[in-house]
């Protein structure tokens, strides 16, 4: 009896655990969706003093604004080029580290965890004039170069302590196995390690390359007076006007630069599922 009535019971409970669900991404969709609809919509309509949730006459008029801008395909490889480069670089230093940490004993071990903590800290608008100071010492300043180095020390904290969960979840007693199987160091870290932690590795890859992508601060700090390098984000400056603001090709450049990251996160969904999932786990 108790049986059959526990599922009745429970029912309430998940219905409204459900609703509440389907509210917060009700919530969190809203503002993408009015970004796209915003885009869509005529002139006439997106100034009008009374909004509505829908349009009957779509254009696209704003994309032809956006794709008809002067060097917009450079912008958009320069944005490509500079996530590409952080995620395969903090991926690749990240998991070195995190096998560092991890599977070796060494002096101040944890004083190096400790200050990954505290990087993550420290807001990033507190390190921007610093991190111009030292751009400009080291010549870096109006080139990728500038946008690359600060988002990969920002990312690698994260990134390092994440995967230590995966790598510590990896019994010793395999890689004592590939050992006895004549496998060198290099070889279990490359091809028996690494694919067991790819999960976490696509999971800080999708939060390298959001932040990165959308980097706005150290765009307009650090690259100054050569628009041939700048990102994206620095191309929807030419939309704003002392005079009157084009939100249709604000809206429009938006959803084109959220085009790729929604690309890159279906294309990683699974193995993201299972790192986040073992992330929390651990």
């Amino acid at each position: 009896m108790t049986a059959l009535r526990t599922p009745a019971l429970r029912r309430p409970g998940r219905l409204l655990a459900e609703a509440a669900a389907l509210l917060a991404a009700a919530v969190v969709a809203f503002p993408l969706y009015w970004m796209v609809l915003s885009a869509f919509k005529p002139a006439g309509e997106i100034q009008s003093t009374e909004p509505r949730p829908w349009t009957l006459s779509p254009s696209l008029d704003s994309f032809r604004r956006v794709f008809e801008q002067q060097d917009f395909g450079r912008y958009f490889l320069n944005s490509l080029l500079v996530a590409t480069a952080v995620v395969l670089a903090s991926a690749v230093i990240a998991f070195l580290a995190a096998t560092a940490v991890t599977r070796f004993r060494f002096r101040f071990r944890t004083t190096l965890l400790v200050m990954f903590l505290v990087a993550q800290m420290v807001p990033v608008e507190a390190l921007t004039i610093p991190l111009f100071f030292l751009m400009r010492d080291a010549g870096l300043l109006n080139t990728l170069g500038s946008l690359v180095l600060p988002h990969l020390a920002f990312s690698l904290p994260f990134a390092i302590w994440m995967l230590r969960g995966f790598v510590r979840a990896v019994p010793e007693a395999l890689e004592e196995q590939a050992r006895i199987d004549g496998a060198s160091h290099a070889r279990f870290l490359w091809t028996i390690l690494f694919p067991l932690v790819l999960p976490g590795l696509v999971a800080t890859s999708v939060f390298s390359f959001i932040s990165t992508w959308n980097d706005f601060l150290f765009a307009k700090s650090f690259l100054i007076s050569d628009t041939s390098q700048s990102t994206l984000p620095m191309a929807l400056l030419v939309f704003f006007k002392p005079d009157e603001n084009d939100w249709g090709g604000i809206m429009a450049g938006s959803t084109v630069m959220t085009i790729p990251v929604l690309v890159f996160f279906v294309l990683v969904q699974r193995r993201l599922v299972s790192g986040l999932g073992g992330a929390v786990k651990d």
